[in-house]
Parts: structure tokens; sequence; C-alpha cells
């Protein structure tokens, strides 16, 4: 099986919650048309590439607002693209906010369609924009999970597979050699009581190597 990219996040902690991936979605409000644009990204230029790119493809629209959050919430940047102050960037930051996720960016493509929405709408309008890209984008949580190589026989080797989803083990490879060796991954927290397992099951010869660490999800 081919092994996962690995998501490498410098931090302590344990979870790490973003978006899956780039997500859109569009609503009409009183005749202006809204579409929202989501995506992960790690740093600020990234964001501002992504950024770039929505004002590019929607040159023609009437504003642009957006908003990011990086580095487990500690920078955050949003523009209004000028809508009246505090009607648009902030409710766009405001969902990343209360939705607690980090390293992602939205940008809100406004079309005018002629009828005032009044700074109450236009909050509104926005900030459901940017949920519904949000939801398109899908919000996940990565647990810190812990790389390993385990060597058996082939006589173990299935009860080493049995093994696999009681304790939800990802398998990014598997190599049939003269023993079989299988680099594992299991979250952070289940890793002694299965290296336990593994020495229990076999008179102490399957001994778990740790090889490194990484963020996934199951």
């Amino acid at each position: 099986m081919a092994k996962k990219s690995k998501i490498e996040i410098p931090s302590e902690e344990k979870l790490y919650t973003t978006l899956k991936q780039k997500g859109q979605a569009e609503l009409t409000e009183r005749k202006s048309r809204f579409i929202g644009h989501a995506m992960p990204c790690k740093t600020e230029r990234e964001a501002l590439d992504f950024i770039a790119g929505i004002k590019h493809e929607y040159a023609d629209a009437t504003h642009n607002v957006w908003a990011y959050m990086l580095d487990k919430n500690s920078i955050a940047r949003y523009s209004d693209d000028g809508e009246p102050q505090g009607t648009a960037g902030i409710p766009v930051l405001d969902v990343i906010r209360k939705s607690k996720f980090t390293d992602a960016c939205i940008v809100v493509t406004r079309y005018f369609g002629g009828i005032l929405l009044g700074a109450g709408g236009l909050v509104r309008a926005y900030s459901a924009a940017a949920r519904d890209a949000v939801s398109a984008a899908e919000i996940i949580t990565y647990e810190l999970y812990v790389e390993m190589k385990v060597r058996c026989s082939y006589s173990e080797y299935q009860k080493v597979e049995y093994t696999f989803a009681e304790y939800g083990i990802i398998v990014d490879d598997t190599d049939f050699g003269a023993e079989v060796e299988i680099k594992l991954a299991i979250k952070e927290k289940k890793f002694n009581g299965y290296a336990l397992k593994l020495s229990e099951m076999s008179g102490g010869r399957i001994i778990p190597q740790k090889t490194g660490e990484r963020y996934d999800y199951r």
C-alpha cells in the first residue's frame, strides 16, 4: 500500500484542526451573488497566493473579501475590500475563529445585484457564504500518530494483521522478504498498549521500532 503524504505540524499539541481540502459554495441574497472559497494553507505566502488567484479569476466581481488564520491562530488577517468596515472581513474571520480551526484562508466574492443589503444583511451574507465554503472544504482534526516498523515471521504475520483493526492501525507499506516487515502508524496514545500486545502475543519476539511521528486521521 502506498504511503500517505505526511501532515507535519511543528507543535506540542496532539490534535490539529484545519480544512481537509479546497471548498466552494454559492448563495444569492437579494440579487447579490456571493461565492465562498476556502482552502487549507500553512503559510502567509500560500494564503496570499490563494487570494491573488481568486481575485484574478473573479476580476470582474464587485468585492473579493478575505480572511485567514495561521500558526495556531497567532496570525490573523482580513480585508473588507471596499465593503463598509466591519461588515465583511471580520465576519469571515469570525467563521474561522468560531469553528476553531487554523491554517486556512477564506475568500468571499460578491457580485452586487443592485439592492443594498445594509450592515446586518452584509454580515449575514458574508458569514453564510464563508460557512458554506468551509462546509464544502470539510473541517478535519488530525491526531498525533507514531510511525513504526514491525518485523515478524510469516507464521506470525496473520496474528499481527488481526490487530490492525482493533488498534486503528494505518498500514503504510508491507515488504515480504526473508521476514515480513511492516511500516505502520498508530495514534500516539495507543502506542504503548500496542507494543505490549505484540510482545505478549509473540513471547517477546516482536518489538515495534519507532521511526518517526506525523499528524494523520482515521
